[in-house]
């Protein structure tokens, strides 16, 4: 029971979530790429610093490879002119500026290689803000799209009042007309009465005319 109650929360509590990333995508699209743009420039402050220290060590570098050359040159000198206890010391300070030397090259190998790689990095992360950015335009222009869409839908769905406008009209337009239906009463009624049946007959000659006609008053003008 406890188990079914256990899996049921968590179901309830993946759903809940999806809901809210559903909802707030956008916003969360922008925050997220505000914490891409935020550790890029903690990477970026990280490459310059490696990059400084890097100049620093080359620096270091020359300068002791510059002592060197000038110590070999003057234990040279030294031992042409008979002094090995000079040349002895010269040896021995060409070897500790050698020594020296080396380990500036080691870190300088070092911080070539982590610069390398930071750099790489760096233009990756570059490149993915800017198609996030432009992912993020995308999105928000789709989202707005879709909330067109959904308020068209709704307004489309709500079909009551054009139910009701189209209703009114075909009542409208199949309404009897008022002044027909009185005529027709009224020939019913003439016909009821036998008011026109004097006038049936006179048309077909039995009995003098009931209303005088366009011929009558051409006969009376000859």
């Amino acid at each position: 029971m406890l188990a079914t109650l256990k899996t049921l929360f968590t179901g309830a509590n993946a759903r809940a979530e999806e809901c809210v990333r559903d909802t707030f995508a956008l916003e969360l699209i922008d925050q997220k790429i505000r914490e891409t743009e935020s550790q890029l420039k903690a990477a970026k402050a990280t490459l310059a610093t490696l990059m400084q220290r890097e100049r620093s060590e080359q620096r270091l570098y020359e300068a002791v490879t510059g002592r060197i050359e000038s110590m070999l040159t003057r234990a040279q000198a030294a031992l042409k002119e008979g002094r090995d206890d000079m040349a002895t010391q010269a040896a021995e300070a060409i070897a500790t500026m050698e020594n020296e030397a080396q380990l500036r090259k080691d870190t300088l190998d070092r911080l070539e290689m982590q610069i390398t790689r930071l750099k790489t990095s760096v233009g990756a992360a570059h490149r993915r803000i800017i198609d996030l950015k432009q992912g993020a335009i995308t999105a928000k222009a789709m989202r707005r799209e879709q909330q067109m869409q959904s308020r068209l839908n709704s307004t489309i769905a709500s079909t009551s009042s054009a139910d009701e406008a189209e209703e009114l009209i075909a009542k409208v337009i199949g309404k009897d007309d008022p002044f027909e239906q009185s005529q027709i009463l009224a020939e019913i009624n003439d016909d009821l009465n036998h008011n026109t049946l004097e006038d049936r007959m006179a048309a077909q000659g039995f009995g003098p005319a009931t209303k005088v006609t366009a011929q009558d008053v051409l006969n009376r003008l000859k």
